[in-house]
């Protein structure tokens, strides 16, 4: 889910929404955390994250992605999904936002009790990036700590998965912030707001397309002349070009719909994100406003 834009520099009361959003991800992941089980419907616990999130006082920034095993990102469940939770290991990233400002933040949570160590080769990784975020640090400075972290515990980073930027209603926006050190580089500063998101895997350390995609988002301000898709389109707009599930729209024929815009790139699909050899994936995340002498984590209690 990648857009870019020109980022304004942020205002205290911008800075107070991000906080917002932050507090509400605080209690939907608390809650999250509690409500999975084994056995439980894939689809029941995204509905129960999309609720919880407008209970609170926010709004979806993305579709809940919940991937599983070696799907590192963008699973999202079909309408009635009839998939259940077993001896899994999922990723469950959420994205709030209060008027366009965004929290996003993630965790794995290990349903097959084996594989703990995965599971804080991403978080020990995420404290380390976290203790070196300050103003003047650098993007590849981050993303060193995180691979030192994640191969000192006997695992690879996802070096082609990336923390993002966040600016209004703009879910991935510059700076890329790399889980390897990487050739492009990015000095931060103060009022900046980024999420870092290392993945470790115990396979080979990289993610390609699979097949399923159900996550979209529009891309571009062209209009569609074919009422019936342009009754979809109505519906896409309300998002304000954030990310959306097909299970949030409504209308026949959906995926001819879907099919069309995205063939007059009008919108762009997200697939599921696999690691390529088949390993084990885990995913922490959290949302950071950069200061002058470290940082601000808003998704953290």
């Amino acid at each position: 889910m990648i857009s870019h834009t020109k980022k304004l520099k942020n205002t205290e009361e911008t800075l107070e929404k991000y906080r917002a959003a932050g507090k509400i991800h605080q209690q939907v992941m608390k809650d999250a955390r509690e409500k999975i089980k084994v056995g439980m419907s894939i689809y029941e616990y995204a509905v129960y994250i999309d609720q919880r999130i407008i209970e609170l006082g926010g709004l979806s920034a993305f579709p809940v992605n919940i991937s599983m095993n070696a799907d590192a990102a963008h699973d999202t469940p079909l309408f009635e999904d009839t998939r259940i939770f077993g001896q899994d290991v999922i990723k469950i990233d959420v994205g709030i936002h209060v008027d366009g400002y965004i929290a996003d933040g993630a965790m794995t949570i290990d349903l097959s009790g084996k594989q703990s160590a995965l599971v804080k080769a991403s978080e020990e990784a995420l404290k380390a990036a976290i203790d070196t975020a300050k103003a003047g640090a650098t993007t590849n400075q981050i993303g060193g700590a995180v691979e030192d972290t994640i191969t000192a515990l006997g695992f690879q980073p996802i070096r082609n998965l990336m923390g993002h930027g966040l600016s209004q209603y703009v879910a991935h926006d510059e700076p890329s912030v790399p889980n390897c050190r990487f050739q492009r580089d990015f000095s931060l500063s103060a009022g900046d707001t980024i999420a870092i998101e290392p993945f470790a895997t115990d396979g080979i350390g990289y993610v390609d397309n699979g097949s399923i995609k159900e996550i979209y988002s529009r891309v571009s301000r062209k209009q569609t002349r074919l009422p019936m898709v342009r009754k979809v389109l109505d519906q896409i707009d309300a998002y304000n070009g954030l990310p959306f599930a097909k299970r949030w729209l409504e209308g026949e024929k959906l995926d001819f719909a879907l099919n069309q815009l995205e063939r007059d790139g009008i919108i762009t699909s997200y697939p599921v994100l696999v690691e390529v050899s088949g390993g084990l994936v885990s995913q922490a995340e959290h949302t950071l406003i950069i200061t002058e002498d470290g940082c601000e984590v808003t998704t953290r209690d």
